[in-house]
């Protein structure tokens, strides 16, 4: 009987794995609009599509959450190749998160203070999955629509059984406030 359960819990773990693998996010249509834009930093091309549909009108404002303290507008404006006048304008440096729940703290402060009723979340299409339901659970009741828009990558096995488990750990704990 045991070797059967444990058998039923591989088997379902794998199926999950493999659809978790295999149904990654695709990123959303460009001309879809909100009211604002959240990029969460740490992957490659994340910033790069937040700033270009910002310049485009998709969003009134941008807000990068997770952003070094070190890090300057200035600097980010050299690096996507973008005008200074719209980091200073319209984008908001979040310096307070250090990982994807806190990012999802950080945000949902965000968008509440700016009294926002739809955001644009740019992640990694690997991430997405677990950023999207921490910020859903940290936003709760306040109605606010997320775009999920992943930027399109290759991730390699160990990415994604990383992944897999980290966002299996979160929604298991999530109901007891973890």
């Amino acid at each position: 009987m045991i070797l059967r359960i444990f058998s039923f819990l591989v088997m379902l773990w794998a199926l999950g794995f493999a659809l978790f693998a295999l149904t990654l996010p695709r990123p959303a249509a460009d001309d879809r609009q909100t009211d604002a834009i959240v990029v969460l930093t740490g992957g490659k091309g994340r910033l790069e599509r937040g700033v270009a549909l910002l310049a485009r009108h998709k969003a009134q404002r941008l807000f990068v959450s997770g952003t070094q303290r070190t890090v300057r507008k200035k600097e980010l404006a050299l690096r996507t190749h973008m005008p200074e006048a719209l980091f200073d304008c319209c984008v908001d440096l979040g310096r307070e998160s250090v990982d994807t729940r806190s990012n999802a703290v950080e945000t949902a402060k965000w968008l509440r203070a700016h009294h926002y009723a739809s955001v644009r979340l740019i992640t990694t299409d690997w991430h997405m999955p677990r950023a999207h339901a921490d910020l859903a659970r940290e936003l709760g009741k306040d109605h606010i629509s997320i775009l999920p828009d992943p930027v399109r990558s290759e991730p390699g096995f160990a990415t994604l059984f990383t992944e897999y488990h980290k966002y299996i750990l979160r929604r298991l704990a999530a109901p007891f406030g973890y």
